[in-house]
Formats: C-alpha cells, structure tokens, sequence
C-alpha cells in the first residue's frame, strides 16, 4: 500500500488538529525560538538601513579626522580625552600635501554646556536645549551637501566677516517655529542673536531612527571661533578625488602622523575613519547581538525538538495498532517513516509560521509605539526562520519514525 506526500501532510494535520493542545505546548520552544530570532533580525535590519544611509548622506567619500574616537559629540572614551585635539591648521596641510583630496572643511563642535552653562534657543514663546551647535567652513555644504527646505547656506563672505547668521535642522524649526516661517527670523542663542538664513530638510537615516542632523545648528566657523575661543574640539573632513578615497585615507593618515610628529612605531594619536569603517564597526557590534538571539533561539529550538521527540515517541506507543495494520495490509518501512517525519515535520512546520507571524506582528507594534525606531522584517529571515523549525522535526522526528517501522505486525495487531 503505497501512500502518497499529500496523504501523509493529511494524516499529519489531522493528527496535529485532534490534540491541539498538547500540539501547542510541545511546539511552544520552537515558536519562542523562530519568533526571537526573526524579531531581532528584523530590528537590526532595520538599525542597519538607518545607519548605512546616515553615512551616505555625510558623503562615501569623506575620510574624517577628530582626536577620539566613536561620536565626535561626545568626549570619548577615558584613554583618548587626553589627546591633542586636531588644529585648524592642519587643513591646509592636508590640502598641500595629500594629492588625492579635492577638498578639506573644518567643523567646531561647541559643546552642550559651556563654562558651566547650558547652551540653549529661543524666541519669544519658545526655548529648547535640544540643540547641536557647530561652526562650519562655507565648503561644508559642498563636502557633505544637504538638502535645505528653505532657504540657503551661508556664505565664504558671512564666514569671513563672522555673520551672526545660521541655519537650523529639521526639528529646531518644528520647535522654534511651529507656523513654519523660520527663514530671515532671529533666535537667542547663548546670549547672542542669529539670523535664520536657511533650514535643513529632514535627515535620512540615523541611529536608532534618530538623526542628530535635525537638531542641528550651523553657524559660520569664524563666528564660532570667536564666539567660543575656549573650544578645540574641531573635526576635519577631507573629501577624496573620485575613485581615490583609499589613497586619500593613507595620504591623510601619513600627513597627520608627520605634522603630529609621531614615531614610526607609535600608534596614532587621533582616530582617521571613513563611512564604510563606521558602518563595519556598526556591523561588529550587531553581529554579537545576532549572536544572543542566535543562542537564545537554539535553546528555544532544542527544547521544543526535544519536546516533538517526546511526543512522537508516544504518538508510535498510542498508534502501535494502527502500524501494524498498515504494515499487515502491505504498508512499506519507508512509509511507515514518512508518515512520522512528515507529522514531526509538520508539527515544527507549524511553530515555526507561528513564530514568524508573532516576530512580524512584534515588528509592526514596534514601528507603531516607537516611530523613530525602524524595523523591517527581511524576507531571508522568513525564509531561514521556517527552515530552520521543519529541519528540527526532521532531526528530532528520526528516531520515533524508525521506531514504529521497526514494529513487528504481528505483536503490534496484538496490542492493546
């Protein structure tokens, strides 16, 4: 008696569907285990896409120079505050000497609290701290440009003149100005005024769905040089020619380890990186993530196998009759196999869409409470997350299954 796939899938579903319950809770580790890991692939996905378009938007080109390393807004680990901070100076250096740059600009990043004070915007009515204050050279907007919703960037002659004129982020418009007329208005700042020449637009990308670019505000590197003498912490951009960013990387790395007067075997003494550095590290960073999730899903997943071999094996003591039945009216061991992989298949097969269908709607609640966080559940996780839960009820349904084909017909139409 020959029985065919689609026979066995039937048999199988219908011996899911008559012990429902019990069909749950043994395949209750597999659906923790898929919907953990599709969850956080889909979350880091989503992390990764944000911040692969942030550095796009700062420019595949640019190599960037500060004397810490991580995010240049804040101080840096402990052992790197100590360094000496980069000089404007050196951006002429690098112009001179490195071949493979087109361009250098310079930005002063002004802290959030100066002399012990916090730096804050506003205007009559409204005032927010929420603020990235940072001097820039007027060839910024050409080195990492930036889409304006109104207005412009400001000019080599505002810089060299020292302008008291900015232009503001996304979200220090929406807060300063809720009418939307922010363009040739004036804010206090730090007690100076700033007339608002232009306003970024929205930034793409960022960490964690937020982009400090919209809360930024650029003022002229000049004026921020004499606003804040006391600040050094300046960051060096410098572009590369087309198709020359890593000659450029080298050429600039030498440029600052001669002008630093660093010994041949001394390490650098600033950080050097480019946006696809930034991005490997992002990568190292979430990899060890994955790898949790990754730990957490197997320990899901070996309970739950353990359980459907559990289950299996009473499946074939409580189905002893029915076997030898099927074996007496000609049924093969092959068949008798089958029959117990595909039902364990099934059964796994089962958990693992649960899980999946758990993960994606984890997914979209997450997108819904937290708007800024961005998660997209890649179609590779579906994929690997079903797999992975159909080839656990073929490891851990072997056994059961060649049990019952091992039944000899006879004792087993004789049990009871």
């Amino acid at each position: 008696m020959n029985i065919s796939a689609i026979e066995n899938v039937q048999m199988a579903l219908a011996g899911v569907w008559a012990h429902r319950f019990r069909s749950l809770l043994t395949i209750l580790g597999i659906v923790i285990g898929i919907t953990t890991v599709v969850t956080v692939a889909s979350l880091l996905t989503g992390l990764r896409e944000g911040v692969v378009v942030f550095f796009e938007e700062l420019g595949p080109d640019n190599i960037f120079l500060y004397k810490t390393s991580g995010d240049p807004s804040q101080d840096g680990p402990l052992k790197e505050r100590k360094r000496r901070p980069m000089k404007p100076e050196y951006a002429e250096i690098i112009k001179r000497w490195c071949g493979s740059v087109e361009d250098v600009a310079l930005e002063l990043l002004i802290p959030p609290v100066v002399e012990g004070k916090p730096i804050t915007a506003r205007v009559p009515g409204y005032e927010t701290d929420t603020i990235n204050v940072a001097g820039m050279s007027p060839n910024m907007a050409e080195i990492a440009p930036r889409d304006l919703d109104f207005g412009r960037y400001f000019s080599a002659e505002e810089d060299q003149r020292g302008a008291h004129v900015a232009v503001i982020g996304n979200n220090v418009a929406g807060s300063l100005f809720p009418d939307g007329n922010a363009v040739n208005r004036t804010i206090m700042m730090d007690g100076a005024e700033y007339t608002i020449i232009g306003v970024y637009a929205k930034a793409k990308g960022g960490f964690f769905g937020e982009n400090g670019q919209d809360n930024a505000i650029a003022i002229p590197l000049r004026t921020a040089q004499s606003r804040y003498p006391q600040v050094d912490r300046v960051m060096i951009t410098a572009k590369a020619k087309p198709g020359k960013r890593q000659e450029a990387y080298d050429e600039v790395e030498g440029a600052m380890r001669r002008v630093r007067k660093l010994a041949t075997d001394a390490k650098n003494d600033f950080s050097i990186s480019t946006p696809d550095q930034i991005i490997q590290q992002f990568d190292r960073i979430t990899g060890l993530i994955g790898l949790v999730a990754i730990a957490i899903s197997a320990l899901g997943l070996l309970v739950g196998g353990i359980g459907v071999m559990n289950i299996m094996l009473v499946s074939v003591t409580e189905r002893t009759r029915e076997i030898g039945v099927r074996k007496a009216v000609g049924a093969r061991r092959r068949d008798i196999i089958g029959q117990f992989l595909v039902e364990a298949m099934t059964l796994t097969g089962v958990g693992g869409v649960l899980g999946i269908v758990i993960a994606v709607m984890l997914t979209l609640l997450v997108g819904l409470l937290v708007p800024s966080l961005p998660s997209r559940v890649p179609s590779w996780a579906l994929i690997t997350g079903f797999t992975v839960s159909v080839a656990v009820g073929v490891f851990f349904g072997v056994w059961p299954a060649v049990k019952a084909a091992q039944l000899d017909p006879v004792e087993a139409l004789r049990y009871e």
